[in-house]
């Protein structure tokens, strides 16, 4: 059972998390693009839309995770402690601030002036990438396990 837990956890990780990083990361280009042509808004449409789906099949990660941690009796394990916080985190960020920013930018793509769609875009872009980051270091501390008694 535990074995097939970790498979699902890596999975929906995988299948989730990816297209989220893709399309978020992708996003902030698209916008700009829309900002100067009406044509480039609906690709930037597609991304958000696409960043607001996988983010519900996203909860499925740390559920799959947690349950995974309480099978293998490491739950308090500081590493794993470590990647439940960081994952919050960037849960945090991308609910807080990323999908409502590429909301707004939506909206401003049409109305705004390209300036100000560009300096919201770097911003959000910013913010994708530290969401991409804790990510990144998540995948490090599940691999590498600092403590594991595996000589990983």
């Amino acid at each position: 059972m535990t074995k097939l837990l970790l498979c699902v956890h890596v999975l929906v990780a995988i299948l989730a998390i990816g297209p989220i990083a893709v399309a978020a990361s992708l996003f902030p280009r698209f916008v700009q693009e829309a900002a100067r042509e009406p044509d480039g808004r609906p690709v930037a449409a597609f991304l958000h839309r696409t960043c607001r789906a996988y983010t519900v099949v996203g909860l499925a990660v740390p559920a799959f995770g947690i349950a995974t941690g309480a099978r293998l009796g490491v739950l308090t394990d500081v590493w794993l402690l470590t990647s439940v916080a960081l994952t919050a985190g960037a849960a945090a960020l991308l609910a807080l601030a990323i999908l409502p920013g590429q909301r707004r930018l939506l909206a401003d793509a049409r109305t705004d002036t390209e300036p100000n769609v560009r300096a919201e875009a770097a911003r959000l872009a910013m913010l994708t990438g530290t969401f991409n980051l804790l990510w990144a270091v998540v995948v490090v501390l599940m691999i590498v396990r600092p403590g594991s008694t595996t000589g990983a």
